[in-house]
């Protein structure tokens, strides 16, 4: 019961994106693109994640990936962007793996889309729907890195 709000707003996902069954897996259009908008890029790009590196923070942040956060539904356990939800979302999730998205994004930029969501995708904000916290937003994002080249 207790992540009630974050199964309801993914089966919504889901069922909003279900045009896109065909999509391919993983794909992404351009992993550079930066989803944060101009006016708040550069406060973005400038934030730093305290916890990156830190072993701590990335175990709990692996747990939160693939618990409460329900991170893993659309980005798959290995962070691939081929967790079941995903499979119907166009654009697909994030390639967390694909070591060219992390040489062009920061963790600040990470961090705004954990806030905030993603425009023009099916992310949604975690941290401003409450599914996690900001703290855990930071263990989250510590954790993703670790995809990076996997």
């Amino acid at each position: 019961m207790k992540y009630w709000f974050g199964s309801f707003m993914l089966f919504v996902m889901v069922v909003l994106s279900s045009h896109a069954a065909n999509a391919e897996v993983g794909k992404e259009n351009d992993p550079c693109k930066t989803r944060v908008p101009a006016d708040q890029l550069a406060a973005a790009k400038a934030e730093k994640n305290p916890l990156e590196g830190n072993a701590a923070a990335i175990a709990a942040g692996k747990a939160i990936f693939e618990g409460k956060g329900t991170c893993f539904t659309c980005h798959g356990l290995g962070g691939h962007g081929d967790g079941d939800a995903g499979k119907v979302l166009d654009p697909s999730p994030r390639n967390f793996s694909n070591a060219k998205f992390w040489d062009c994004k920061t963790n600040g930029e990470m961090l705004w889309i954990l806030r905030n969501g993603s425009p023009g995708t099916a992310m949604i904000p975690a941290v401003s729907t409450g599914i996690i916290t900001e703290d855990e937003a930071k263990q989250v994002n510590a954790y993703e890195r670790t995809f990076k080249g996997k």
